[in-house]
């Protein structure tokens, strides 16, 4: 490789010192992003391509754009974000990554008991970001030195939500995942950040909350003061985080995309004012689509129909979740509701 290249390429991977925040697919800075990772048959290409693609959005993006690259790479919104846990080897770096589903399972770590949920908490002593998201085997821990995208998740579709916050939304992030009760897979929480963050040090622990209620709603608020309500449950709630709770609690009917190939899957549900429906098909917008099934999507959000709620989290609607932990983040953003809304085109009537 010549000097221009090497040139390019350190240009291209560059984060500015001392700014932890999600980074967009423009390689800069953004308050929040999602990417929805589309199904492996979606899209022409070749099969080094192939289930790597990704659809994205941010407040400014004006809607669902196609991935800057392959969600491999790490020079996209993904990748770029999580550079410096595979950079930073400082104790002015703290990190949480959980997941149900950890890059290396350990024969003692028995995740069934632990929450249905997967992310990662990336901070300085200024702020950082919570990154939600729905990938098994994801993302690598620190000491692999560099990012990656599991093989295992590349057939099915996959949602990442990332959001920008100070680091005194992080007391409450904290209190959240008491309930969620995640599988921690690799950690940093040294110095100042283990006594200002007690509850984090609890959940490297393995501990949980102990009394009721067994589930919690916060109110965060972003770097840029967009407003973001944070849904967590324990296990001992006993219900679907859906129709058991967040559709009373938003007050509309909801539309949810979850992963159909578990077992006890719960159907669409009615018995309430507002009604859970199970969606069974989405599509992106335009001629080129892409359309695909439910059974396609390991993805996991929900949209109000009528007003402006979507939600980005971690849980199915099946009857072993209910008795699980996890939650979604949902927010009134216009830009937010108007990407998710158009994407359902085939649901589950009720009593069907």
């Amino acid at each position: 490789m010549d000097a221009l290249s090497l040139l390019l390429s350190a240009a291209l991977l560059w984060v500015p010192v001392g700014t932890l925040t999600c980074y967009g697919d423009s390689g800069q800075p953004v308050d929040w992003f999602v990417v929805y990772k589309l199904p492996a048959h979606t899209g022409p290409g070749d099969a080094a391509q192939r289930g790597l693609r990704y659809k994205y959005l941010d407040e400014d993006s004006g809607g669902w754009r196609d991935g800057a690259g392959l969600i491999s790479s790490s020079t996209g919104a993904v990748g770029r974000s999580l550079l410096p846990l595979y950079r930073n080897t400082t104790s002015q770096l703290a990190f949480l990554l959980y997941n149900d589903q950890p890059p290396r399972p350990s024969g003692s770590q028995d995740s069934s008991s632990r929450g249905h949920t997967k992310g990662v908490l990336l901070l300085d002593q200024e702020g950082g970001f919570w990154l939600i998201h729905s990938v098994p085997n994801f993302p690598p821990p620190a000491s692999s030195a560099a990012y990656s995208w599991p093989p295992s998740a590349r057939n099915y579709g996959q949602t990442l939500i990332c959001v920008s916050f100070p680091l005194t939304q992080f007391l409450d992030i904290s209190r959240q995942l008491t309930y969620t009760y995640p599988l921690v897979y690799d950690h940093r929480l040294e110095g100042d950040f283990a006594q200002k963050f007690p509850h984090l040090e609890e959940v490297v622990k393995g501990h949980h909350v102990r009394q009721g209620p067994w589930n919690s709603s916060v109110t965060l608020t972003s770097n840029k003061g967009h407003v973001f309500q944070s849904f967590a449950k324990f296990g001992n709630f006993g219900d679907d985080l859906y129709s058991g709770w967040l559709v009373e609690a938003l007050g509309s009917d909801l539309q949810v995309q979850f992963w159909q190939r578990s077992s006890g899957i719960l159907p669409s549900n009615c018995s309430g004012v507002q009604h859970v429906l199970d969606v069974t098909q989405t599509a992106f917008p335009g001629l080129a689509g892409p359309a695909f099934n439910a059974t396609e999507d390991h993805s996991k959000w929900c949209v109000a129909p009528e007003r402006p709620w979507a939600c980005v989290g971690d849980m199915n609607r099946n009857k072993r979740e209910e008795h699980r932990g996890g939650g979604t983040l949902c927010a009134q953003l216009p830009a937010l509701w108007k990407a998710f809304q158009p994407l359902v085109k085939a649901w589950e009537p009720c009593g069907k």
